[in-house]
């Protein structure tokens, strides 16, 4: 990932409880993050609601995350050369204590928003440079373990995060999800700074790309907006959509034509000449937009209309980290062996196969057919990172491994972003037009419509009473069959995704190591 200018005698590894200590510590860190990004997902609906905002707004709170964390992820190589590894790491870790204190004390929902953007862009630089710190504290040879342990964090993370969310929720309240980040931070600090102090990589003064980084935020920034305010102001029957939908596209185009002719590019667009590189970072780009959209679809379908609670949800979450945790370290050592194209076709199938079953899902289906889908996401979870990250990264020369490795995060992170912005609003979208047709068939000529009404008002329901009764009965049914319509798109688009994993050249591995450097 991101590393520094070599300091002159490349440091030894460490050895025993030091580098036992180390690891735990960077691990720890990287699990407080990964844990933010799945945490506040099952919590959405109690954040809303205590806030008082829809729960299209409280999606907010995942997708100001996402957003400042991607602009953040591709300035870590110049912070780095900056400020050093080490006092870089401790500032990042420092300030995503404060920021997510600031969270949990959130009075509204603006400040919660603004306070979470805050976490994400300070988060950047952690999880890149606990990677490098952590392959600086084992020697070459052991170089993959250290990494397959690193990623192990990255996988039990998205696991415990609705399961804890859930329950926090659940028994405490909501402000706890962000408050027991402050013992887990100030532990890892601690360690870091106690073992790695004295590891500080060398510093210069390099220029910064102020112009290029001010129009990657404009244009990422109005895009994001746009797609969040679209729905609650109609898309592009508002000025402000439209406004905020030219200031993206001539964002956009400005920022291309400056950091292709920039020295010192905050984003290095030439790596896109590459044809492994751009296949695979738009391959996994697309596929994670569409799995972290789904991921939150999921668990709002559950508690607003199938009655579940948080941490219900969380349990019905928290399989696809077990079979992913088994599959992982088999896929990380294969992967130099079995064309990486293969198992990210293969992973692509699953995740069809999974988003296939849930489109079949209905208003009876119980725990364990709801849970079994995300049982077998596990499996297409294990295939999807590594093998992709080889294709992506094959070929380059170690010193640009850095920037491919932020650029392609920085896409993968943005995609998961406007993911989540898409399918609430086209899930909302189907949920209306479901609706109105649902309506149409409720009269007095439909024999089961009838019979229904029949049995509301002989159980004593006032007229009124029946009418809402039977209106929630179709809202359920509607956002039902939106949430199935969601579901079966994005199967279909994963199978479409297959091509462009070919269109990649056969790799040789980029290294164990340096693949799964890139992979979260």
């Amino acid at each position: 990932m991101a590393t520094a200018s070599a300091p002159p005698a490349p440091l030894p590894p460490l050895e025993g409880s030091a580098r036992l200590w180390g690891t735990i510590a960077l691990s720890a860190a990287t699990f407080m993050n990964v844990l933010d990004t799945s945490i506040a997902n099952v919590s959405l609906p109690a954040i809303s609601g205590d806030l008082g905002v829809s729960s299209t707004q409280g999606t907010w709170v995942i997708t100001s995350f996402a957003v400042a964390n991607a602009i953040a992820v591709p300035l870590t190589g110049w912070l780095t050369q900056r400020f050093g590894q080490v006092r870089l790491f401790m500032a990042s870790v420092l300030l995503f204590i404060i920021s997510s204190w600031l969270c949990g004390l959130a009075p509204n929902m603006t400040t919660l928003i603004a306070f979470r953007a805050l976490q994400g862009f300070v988060a950047g630089p952690m999880i890149p440079l606990s990677q490098t710190l952590l392959l600086s504290s084992y020697s070459k040879a052991k170089a993959g373990l250290a990494m397959a342990m690193w990623s192990m964090t990255t996988l039990v993370a998205p696991v415990m995060g609705p399961l804890l969310g859930g329950w926090i929720t659940d028994n405490i309240s909501w402000p706890w999800i962000f408050y027991i980040n402050i013992p887990v931070g100030l532990l890892a600090a601690g360690i870091t700074w106690g073992i790695y102090h004295k590891r500080e990589s060398t510093t210069r003064k390099v220029p910064i790309d102020a112009i290029g980084l001010g129009l990657l935020v404009l244009w990422v920034g109005s895009l994001q907006l746009m797609l969040d305010k679209g729905k609650e102001l109609d898309w592009f029957h508002s000025a402000e959509i439209v406004t905020m939908a030219v200031v993206a596209v001539v964002g956009f185009a400005f920022f291309l034509v400056w950091e292709l002719t920039d020295k010192h590019p905050v984003v290095d667009l030439s790596l896109f000449k590459r044809r492994n590189f751009w296949s695979g970072a738009l391959a996994t780009a697309v596929a994670y937009g569409l799995f972290f959209g789904n991921v939150v679809i999921l668990p709002l379908w559950l508690q607003q209309y199938m009655g579940y609670t948080a941490t219900q949800a969380g349990m019905i979450m928290a399989p696809v980290g077990l079979l992913a945790i088994v599959f992982s370290p088999i896929v990380g050592l294969t992967v130099a062996k079995i064309d990486p194209r293969r198992y990210a076709t293969f992973s692509f199938l699953v995740f069809a196969l999974v988003l296939w079953m849930r489109s079949n899902f209905n208003t009876q289906a119980d725990f364990w057919t709801i849970m079994i889908p995300t049982v077998i996401q596990g499996v297409a979870m294990a295939f999807f990172f590594i093998p992709l990250v080889t294709i992506t990264l094959s070929g380059l020369a170690p010193d640009r491994i850095a920037a491919a490795s932020g650029l392609s995060n920085f896409a993968r992170i943005t995609a998961g972003a406007m993911g989540t912005s898409i399918a609430t609003t086209l899930w909302e979208n189907r949920a209306a037009l479901h609706h109105a047709q649902l309506v149409e068939s409720v009269n007095q000529g439909n024999a089961a419509a009838s019979s229904a009404m029949a049995g509301l008002a002989s159980s004593g329901f006032s007229a009124d009473q029946v009418l809402g009764q039977l209106n929630r009965m179709v809202d359920q049914q509607s956002f039902m069959l939106a949430a199935n319509d969601v579901f079966y798109a994005s199967a279909v688009l994963f199978l479409l995704l297959i091509p462009f994993v070919w269109l990649a050249r056969p790799t040789k591995s980029a290294g164990g190591a340096d693949a799964a450097a890139g992979a979260h």
